[in-house]
């Protein structure tokens, strides 16, 4: 057996950079599989082992013979401007940690105490919500390990105590997490901290762990159970909202700063989502992270804190979808067509099944991943969807894509609106083939001109001027194109623009809200102002638009 290290110089360093590489690659994919928090998305293994890759990349950048001062710093520049996720990012502070011990010269038994307190320290404060049974828990209590081993411990009873404690941590995070107890596995980024901290062991001892027996699938004894964290731990801390509420994960690199315009930018992000991690390598670059609806703002916030660069924007519910994470299909049926309609409310509900379409309900947020379910839940072989302006066209194309394969034929039509949708259902003849069906549907719908009434909930300005709370707004597409005194005149002013080119038919689809006599009183108006136009009012039950209004 090779004699244990007592200090790890710059060579040493690099193979514990390396040894880190070779641990992440071998249990990539079973840290993959435990990824619940914050997002679901079986990436934590591939993010740590990218930016280790990274950070190993930096070390071996330096001289041959450089001190150990200097491969730390290049360990820590690489794996901050190449981290990628929440867990990379932490990764980059443990990284940085040890940078900043090691520019004494020296990586021994007592500055490696301080450079995992170090880390503890600067992966805490990256994070604005810190939240226990995480990666920066297990982290805290490896090197509360290490810092209570006796004085007079080698490094090798350091290190040694450090990945134990961390294991210790890890095994209890299904207790100190909600979403971890209820999939009953451990942290996924934890259980990467413990690969890296028996690196470091087997570096130093030349005897790396063997954890073939670490359960990342707790007994149902040890999920929840009262008292279970930690003695070093303190009490779990409340949950940040809910990461799934959020769309995008924006990470991108910040230079030309200063702390005070990061602390600047933190609060910002912290307004836009949640998830916010910012952290240095030390030298004048930052590393920022966030999980938001807008990343557009995210990213014009670093704009106004210094110079960005290596932006990099993730969407939870595409990845999802290109990576195969969405819920299994119905076998199809050859020559079986479907039609499947995205609205909101009972009464379309209704008027679309009526006419013989499958339903996806838009009362609760229409995701990319449920509009896949949905289509991959038919038995159809051909599929017609109307997304009726649920969601963007960028998005809808990548779901047609993902759901098409040899046995199902996908078409999505540029539905805008429910009464578009109604236009393209009421010419379907499932007697042509389905690209004739679609395109005499898709022709309905782009002839019938839409728009829609709402009730202004607060003041705020337009592109027809300023209204006031309470207002009735006509609108044509997304644009607000009449502000009156209430939905009824709002209604009739629309009614008149959309006409005012000519039409034969108006449908009226009232939503949940709409005031009983709404769909009479724009009945009579156009009857009385546009002689020889039919109008057909219906019950929507729509809860966004007071009214849909569609005139073919």
């Amino acid at each position: 057996m090779l004699e244990a290290l007592t200090n790890v110089d710059g060579v040493a360093l690099r193979r514990w950079a390396s040894g880190c590489v070779d641990g992440l690659t071998d249990r990539c994919d079973d840290i993959n599989r435990v990824n619940v928090f914050p997002v679901a998305d079986s990436d934590t293994g591939t993010n740590l082992l990218y930016t280790m890759r990274a950070a190993a990349e930096g070390a071996f950048s330096a001289a041959v013979d450089a001190p150990v001062g200097e491969v730390a710093a290049a360990l820590a520049r690489g794996a901050v401007s190449g981290a990628r996720g929440n867990s990379g990012v932490i990764l980059s502070q443990v990284l940085r940690g040890i940078a900043e011990v090691a520019r004494n010269g020296r990586l021994d038994a007592d500055t490696v105490r301080g450079a995992l307190n170090e880390a503890a320290v600067l992966a805490t404060e990256a994070i604005s919500i810190p939240v226990e049974g995480t990666i920066v828990t297990v982290l805290r209590h490896a090197a509360a390990t290490a810092d209570a081993c006796p004085a007079g411990t080698d490094l090798a009873g350091v290190v040694r105590a450090a990945a134990s404690g961390a294991v210790e941590a890890l095994e209890h995070t299904p207790s100190q997490l909600a979403e971890l107890g209820r999939a009953g596995v451990v942290d996924a980024g934890g259980l990467g901290l413990v690969v890296i901290l028996d690196a470091l062991v087997g570096v130093v001892t030349g005897v790396t762990p063997d954890r073939t027996d670490l359960a990342l699938t707790p007994g149902p004894h040890e999920v929840g159970e009262a008292g279970a964290a930690p003695a070093a731990s303190p009490p779990p801390a409340p949950c940040p909202d809910d990461p799934g509420a959020q769309d995008y994960e924006v990470m991108f690199l910040l230079a030309g700063s200063d702390e005070a315009l990061v602390g600047e930018l933190r609060l910002r992000l912290d307004a836009l989502g949640d998830s916010v991690i910012i952290v240095g390598d030390g030298s004048g670059s930052w590393s920022v992270h966030v999980h938001c609806l807008d990343p557009g703002a995210a990213v014009e916030a670093g704009l106004a804190a210094g110079r960005v660069h290596g932006i990099r924007i993730s969407c939870f519910a595409l990845d999802a979808i290109r990576s195969g994470g969405v819920a299994g299909a119905a076998t199809p049926v050859p020559g079986r067509r479907c039609i499947l309609a995205v609205v909101s409310g009972d009464g379309a509900a209704d008027l679309f099944a009526a006419e013989g379409a499958e339903i996806l309900r838009a009362d609760e947020p229409v995701t990319p991943e449920r509009l896949l379910t949905a289509i991959r839940g038919l038995g159809c072989s051909e599929v017609l969807v109307l997304p009726n302006g649920a969601l963007p066209a960028q998005e809808l194309v990548t779901v047609g894509v993902a759901a098409r394969d040899d046995n199902r034929s996908v078409l999505l039509l540029p539905t805008s609106s429910m009464v578009q949708g109604l236009a393209a259902l009421a010419v379907h003849d499932d007697t042509r083939a389905a690209v004739d069906d679609g395109f005499a549907m898709s022709e309905a719908a782009a002839s019938t001109r839409w728009g829609s009434v709402r009730v202004a909930a607060e003041r705020s300005l337009t592109l027809m001027g300023t209204c006031e709370a309470g207002d009735g707004l006509g609108m044509i597409g997304h644009e607000v194109v009449v502000i009156a005194a209430d939905a009824a005149e709002a209604g009739r002013r629309l009614l008149d623009q959309v006409l005012g080119v000519g039409g034969e038919l108006v449908t009226l689809l009232l939503g949940v809200h709409a005031p009983d006599e709404l769909g009479d009183l724009l009945a009579d108006h156009v009857a009385r102002n546009h002689p020889g136009v039919e109008v057909l009012v219906y019950p929507g039950g729509q809860d966004v638009d007071l009214l849909q209004v569609g005139v073919e």
